[in-house]
């Protein structure tokens, strides 16, 4: 059984440790545990990784964050995989840093990385994994804040945060999005 795994993020040294890339720094931090390399392919760096006999592709699209659709949905066609065994990992404010949330589907709340991929696979039914990163702005001063780099204290419990969300995962693709919501969402 393959899965399609998405960290939503920006490509770019200038971008790399900002918090709307929480969703590459987790699949990076993920291949590097089971010895992954990215590698440079269509709209995407792209890995696979086996777990209990399941095929995982992880995926950080090189479309930038408002264009992610792009990729999600070519590797969706391409690896021939449908939309409930795809996971898209982004980051949230409305949640308090280091909270993780899965959820089975839903809306974009405003995210511009979500609202393309809505429009672009035809819908808000795909599981996706929200990973806090506070709200800490002013009013207007949104795109600011998520593209500011995590503070010291937050880089700090970013390694035991990106851990959780691995095993949520992995979870994920072994026994289903439900039993995992239930374990993990507290």
């Amino acid at each position: 059984m393959k899965y399609l795994i998405v960290g939503l993020g920006n490509p770019g040294p200038e971008y790399e440790l900002t918090r709307h890339n929480i969703g590459f720094l987790t699949l990076d931090r993920l291949a590097e545990q089971h010895q992954a390399v990215f590698k440079l392919d269509r709209l995407a760096e792209i890995t696979d990784l086996k777990h209990k006999g399941r095929s995982l592709y992880l995926i950080k699209p090189t479309t930038f964050m408002n264009l992610s659709g792009k990729a999600v949905n070519y590797w969706l066609q391409e690896l021939k995989i449908p939309k409930e065994r795809l996971l898209v990992l982004t980051d949230d404010i409305v949640l308090p840093f280091g909270t993780l949330r899965m959820r089975g589907k839903g809306s974009s709340a405003g995210h511009n990385g979500l609202k393309n991929i809505e429009q672009l696979t035809g819908g808000q039914n795909y599981p996706r994994l929200r990973m806090g990163v506070g709200d800490d702005f002013q009013k207007g001063q949104q795109v600011d804040y998520v593209l500011s780099q995590f503070p010291r204290e937050e880089l700090d419990q970013l390694p035991e945060l990106m851990d959780r969300a691995g095993e949520m995962i992995l979870s994920f693709c072994s026994i289903g999005i439900g039993r995992t919501m239930s374990q993990y969402n507290g």
